[in-house]
């Protein structure tokens, strides 16, 4: 007997693929509006805690609707509390504290570089090769990425010691995103269900949140406006909750590197969302970063193979 064909590689044009990664990019793409929203009154380690506090119920409630227990054992628990301070803890509070330096925008812009740290990790921890194809397409993003820098730099009105913090703790979040998105790309990620798994990662992520929002900031604050509390719904559930299931699902079938390409086209539709709901104009500079990012994110996405 012939040996059995091994199963095709999964490929990152498939609707399975596209679709989730459009959903996730689009979402991503509207919450910087809201974070900017949410550290007008609240202090930002609160609101984060708020966030993943309501995220970790919404995913405890889909884990027992799917009939999925929610028991993962001590070696679960040790991964989710490990992804969770990484991913729902440090990227966040780094994040949250950048945009009060800096512009939303600038942080989208910068937060673009996931990509980098998540294809050498991805090549230094996982044994997964870079493409030609991945290569090319990266190397036009990021140009369109230095494009979109420079004019968000521009324009922020921030001192440069302002700009410098600002994007110092935007690199401090995207160092800690890039060491969660490999922990999702392991084999060891995949002996739990997503559902149980995320429910812990968010829920120890939201407790030790809190703890460091009472450390540095005191006792719990809470902003009494409708906006605030809609923001914290849709980030929690939207942003997060569905999002981030979503995200790990991709990254688990395409690589950390594809996957980072989430936020290479996130600036652009946040830039779009400004322009709709901030008034923001479009300079040629702009215009031209936001295609070359686009260009190269449907080079990379279009090679057969995901980045293994």
């Amino acid at each position: 007997m012939s040996p059995a064909a091994e199963p095709a590689p999964p490929n990152s044009t498939r609707a399975a693929i596209l679709i989730p990664f459009a959903i996730v990019t689009l979402i991503w793409g509207s919450t910087w509006l809201v974070i900017r929203d949410q550290i007008a009154v609240v202090p930002p380690s609160w609101s984060v805690t708020y966030r993943f506090l309501v995220a970790a119920l919404v995913m405890a409630g889909y884990a027992l609707w799917r009939g999925e227990s929610l028991k993962v054992g001590r070696g679960g628990l040790a991964f989710a509390a490990t992804l969770g301070t990484l991913q729902f803890c440090l990227n966040f509070n780094f994040v949250y504290r950048a945009e009060a330096y800096i512009t939303s925008g600038l942080v989208a812009v910068i937060f673009a570089l996931l990509l980098v740290p998540n294809a050498l990790f991805g090549r230094v921890f996982l044994g997964q090769k870079l493409g030609r194809q991945l290569v090319a397409g990266s190397a036009v993003a990021m140009a369109g990425i230095t494009l979109l820098f420079v004019h968000e730099a521009r324009v922020d009105s921030a001192g440069p010691t302002r700009v410098m913090t600002g994007i110092g703790f935007t690199l401090l979040g995207i160092l800690s995103a890039s060491c969660a998105n490999v922990m999702q790309a392991t084999r060891t990620a995949t002996r739990w269900p997503m559902a149980p798994l995320l429910t812990y990662a968010m829920g120890i992520g939201a407790a030790i949140d809190g703890a460091v929002a009472w450390w540095l900031t005191g006792p719990p604050v809470v902003e009494y406006r409708l906006g605030y509390a809609l923001g914290i719904v849709y980030l929690g559930v939207a942003a997060s909750a569905v999002a981030f299931a979503l995200y790990y699902r991709v990254l688990r079938t395409i690589g950390p590197a594809k996957a980072a390409y989430s936020s290479v086209i996130v600036p652009v539709i946040a830039m779009l969302l400004s322009t709709l709901f901030e008034g923001y104009r479009w300079s040629l500079l702009a215009a031209g970063g936001a295609v070359l990012a686009a260009t190269g994110l449907v080079i990379a996405l279009r090679a057969r193979r995901p980045a293994r």
